[in-house]
C-alpha cells in the first residue's frame, strides 16, 4: 500500500497509475483519502467488447482539425451577414 500527497501524485501521475496495477495507491487530500483503483476495461464492461480500429476510425479527424473547421464556418457565417 502506498499513500501519497496530491502534490506528489500530480508530479508523478504516470508512475502512480502504473503502480496501481500491482498495489493499492491512496492519494491523501486534507483529512480524506482517495483510492486509485485499476480496473481493466474488460472487467468493467464484460458484455461490451473492446472495439478494434476500423475504417470509421481512419476517417476521424483530430480535435485541432475540428476546431479549425468550426472557425472557418463561423467566419463564413459572420462574413455572409455583413
Amino acid at each position: 500500500m502506498t499513500v501519497v500527497s496530491t502534490k506528489e501524485f500530480t508530479s508523478n501521475q504516470e508512475w502512480y497509475f502504473d503502480l496501481a496495477v500491482s498495489e493499492d495507491v491512496f492519494i491523501k487530500r486534507g483529512n480524506g483519502m482517495f483510492h486509485l483503483l485499476f480496473k481493466p476495461a474488460e472487467l468493467k464492461y464484460p458484455d461490451q467488447p473492446v472495439l478494434a480500429p476500423d475504417d470509421n476510425l481512419r476517417k476521424a479527424i483530430t480535435a485541432e482539425e475540428l476546431l479549425e473547421r468550426i472557425h472557418k464556418d463561423i467566419h463564413n457565417k459572420y462574413e455572409s451577414r455583413i
